[in-house]
Parts: structure tokens; C-alpha cells; sequence
């Protein structure tokens, strides 16, 4: 261990305001009183790691203990966060160490299998193996525009306004039964609950507190949730109301629900524009208004994914068709990962060994990561010169076995 990773360590939960502020300010933001009290419920400070400069807090790192879904299973997540670094440490390979410090304890721990994170910025991550491997569709439309089909079914459930303490507990249930079959996806255990349902009034940006729906069922049952706020304005020049709905989160058991739910977003009175910045690029409602044009979709990158060790995450996850090839992966960042790796899996689980067998597919350890969610095909990387075909066909095999029906997505940054 070189001396700049040796003298990161765990921040103590003394030490988080001088943490805090260094972490805030490295975001471009300024920490609150109530930021720099404690670490908050989430904080996990044993994962953490500081760099000190003094008594200045020179480097901020973190991990949350996550349970990702992935196609067909869910597998313990590496959460990775807080990750900053002073302008007067740049440039010195502090990144570098934190990265190598993060994953090699993963491995060695053998803790969890596979990392994530939001990038703050695309080009930083991608040489310690991250890759893009969800995309938001960041959903815009004009209301009077988004009629459902006429043909749409919206059931005999009823949609109707909630409290904070009645949506989150019908949301907590509907959650956790949808969650496990989007690859992307999230656990959300209560702390994270807690954070979700924050609203404090300077973070709305003008617009109302968080309104909640709940979609019941003739016999009580809650079948769907969305979340929502809504930002009112006129048109100076006529008069006519503007107003945004910004759609945060809609989610449902059944396309009835779904459906029923969107019905009284694109309903709400005085609005025009519906924003739906964090649904899937795939989502649903794209598909139940009658003028496909009505919808724009500008997708952007959500959740990038990073194999930790790849032998375990191959065999974690589950693929709809069968796989025998050889992988060479090339991660020289964790060497642990570099070589070839001899893949067997069907859709009721794999088996994922290290072998001295002829590859069938090269490929670098980004390019692994970006496709093990399903929602980046190896096929598209072949294409762009970044997987290299050994074995004719190798590409097309191992590009339908690694897809999955339901498009990759998580709605729920960190």
C-alpha cells in the first residue's frame, strides 16, 4: 500500500462537521447548520474515508450498504458517494488512491460483488472501470397534448389524493414487490424512506410541497403510488395558465393503476407541461398516449455500475437464454478481475470460473460493467470498436444472454 492510500482512513462521527463542510463544498454547496450537526441516519462513517491536510479536511469518500437489482436476482451494492477532492490536492492521484482503497477492500472483504454511483462529472469515472448502465428518460410533454388512448384500461380502482403517513405506507409495500423485477432498481430500507420523504422548502425551487396519490382497488388494497409537485404560472402575454407538474415518482402493480395514476397527472388543473426527469427511458406511459410525438424523451445516464468481482456478479445474476463462452476481461485497475473467466448460466442461475481456455469475447472491464444490467448491448460495443470477437458468433450469443426483458433504470440516486 503506497503512503496516499495508507493515510486515508474513516472520518469519526466527531470529525463529520469539518467532514461535512469539505464534502459540501467540494459539490459547490454550502453545508447547513443542520448538515453539520451529526452524521445523518444514512452515514455509514466506517465506510467512509478522509484525507487530512492538518486539521483541514483535504479528500471525502463514502459507501452505502445497497441491494441492487440486477436481471434476476439481487446482489449486496457497493453505494459509492461523498466523493470529492480539494483543488490544492488535485492532480496528485488522490482519486486514484480512494478508488483503489474502496474496491480492493471490497475484495478483500469479499463484501459485496458489485459497486455503483451517480457521476457527477462522465469523464472521471470510466478509467477505474465504471460505466454507464442505466439511463433516466427525463420525460417532457405538454398536457393538452396527452390524451391515453381511448382503448387504455384504468380498471375499476380509484385514484386519490394521500398523506405523507398514508402514501409511505402503502408506497413501502408497493415498492418492494416492483422493485425486484427492474434491473436498477433499489432496496429502500426506512432510513432511506426517511430521506426520500424529506421536503424542506428550499429545495422545492419555487414550486408546492410534495403532493402524494394512492391508486386503490374496490376492496381497499393499494395498488399503485405517485409523488408530485406542481409549479404554477401564467402566460403574460394572454393570460392563460402554464403551470408544471413535475411528475417524481409513479409506480404501480398493474397497468390499470399505472395508467389511472397518469390519468389525474396529466389532469391537474392550470398545468401544461408534465416533467418526468428521473422515469425509465422505456417507461410505460410512453406507449399509453394515443400521440407517441406528445412525449419527448431526452435520456441521460443514471447509475454507473463497476464489477468488483466478477466471477461472483456473473454468477449472481440470472439470463434468459443459455450462455457457455469465455470471457478475457482486461481490468488492470484490480487485477484480481484481469484474465479469462469461463461463464455457464441459463435463466435459472450460472457459474462463473477463472479458466486457461481460449476466449471466446475480449473486452475490457467498462465495457462488462456497462452491459451487466441488461440495458447496454455488447453488440452495440462491438460496434464501436470496444468488444472484440474471438469466436464468430460469440457477440451475438453473449448479447442476448446478457439482455433482459425490462429496460434498466433506477430512479434513486445517492
Amino acid at each position: 500500500m503506497d503512503d496516499l492510500t495508507a493515510r486515508l482512513r474513516p472520518a469519526t462521527a466527531a470529525e463529520w462537521p469539518a467532514f461535512a463542510k469539505a464534502m459540501s463544498a467540494g459539490f459547490g454547496k454550502d453545508a447547513s447548520a443542520a448538515w453539520l450537526e451529526a452524521p445523518p441516519a444514512l452515514a455509514e462513517m466506517d465506510r467512509s474515508l478522509s484525507l487530512w491536510d492538518g486539521d483541514r479536511v483535504a479528500a471525502t469518500a463514502g459507501i452505502y450498504s445497497r441491494e441492487l437489482t440486477v436481471p434476476g436476482a439481487v446482489v449486496p451494492c457497493a453505494g459509492v458517494t461523498w466523493v470529492t477532492v480539494s483543488p490544492t490536492h488535485r492532480r496528485r492521484g488522490v482519486l486514484t488512491a480512494i478508488m483503489r482503497r474502496q474496491l480492493t477492500e471490497l475484495h478483500e472483504q469479499e463484501r459485496e460483488p458489485v459497486a455503483a454511483l451517480w457521476a457527477s462529472e462522465g469523464s472521471i469515472y470510466g478509467r477505474f472501470g465504471y460505466a454507464p448502465a442505466a439511463v433516466r428518460g427525463g420525460l417532457t410533454g405538454r398536457t393538452p397534448e396527452l390524451a391515453l388512448r381511448p382503448d387504455v384500461d384504468l380498471g375499476p380502482g380509484t385514484v386519490t389524493p394521500a398523506s405523507p403517513e398514508d402514501y409511505r405506507a402503502a408506497a413501502v409495500r408497493v415498492h418492494e414487490q416492483v422493485r425486484r423485477f427492474v434491473p436498477g432498481n433499489l432496496a429502500r430500507p426506512s432510513a432511506w424512506w426517511d430521506r426520500l420523504m424529506e421536503d424542506p422548502p428550499e429545495r422545492r425551487g419555487g414550486a408546492t410541497a410534495r403532493r402524494y396519490l394512492l391508486h386503490t382497488e374496490p376492496d381497499g388494497t393499494v395498488t399503485g403510488y405517485a409523488s408530485f409537485r406542481v409549479t404554477g404560472a401564467w402566460d403574460d402575454d394572454t393570460g392563460r395558465p402554464e403551470g408544471t407538474v413535475a411528475v417524481e415518482e409513479v409506480r404501480a402493480l398493474g397497468t390499470p393503476a399505472y395508467a389511472a395514476l397518469w390519468r389525474y397527472l396529466l389532469s391537474i388543473d392550470l398545468v401544461r407541461t408534465v416533467r418526468a426527469r428521473t422515469a425509465s427511458v422505456d417507461d410505460p406511459i410512453r406507449y399509453l398516449v394515443a400521440d407517441p410525438r406528445a412525449l419527448h424523451v431526452r435520456p441521460v445516464d443514471s447509475l454507473w455500475v463497476r464489477l468488483v468481482d466478477v466471477g461472483r456478479a456473473l454468477a449472481a445474476r440470472r439470463y434468459p437464454t443459455p450462455i457457455n463462452l469465455v470471457f478475457e476481461v482486461r481490468d488492470p485497475f484490480c487485477p484480481w478481475n484481469d484474465g479469462r473467466w469461463a461463464l455457464t448460466a441459463h435463466p435459472a442461475g450460472g457459474f462463473c470460473a477463472p479458466t486457461d481456455s481460449d476466449p471466446d469475447l475480449v473486452l475490457g472491464i467498462e465495457e462488462l460493467s456497462a452491459a451487466y444490467l441488461g440495458g447496454v448491448s455488447l453488440a452495440t460495443l462491438q460496434a464501436a470498436g470496444r468488444v472484440t470477437e474471438v469466436s464468430p458468433g460469440a457477440v451475438t450469443l453473449a448479447a442476448t444472454a446478457f439482455s433482459w426483458p425490462v429496460t434498466a433504470w433506477c430512479p434513486d440516486d445517492f
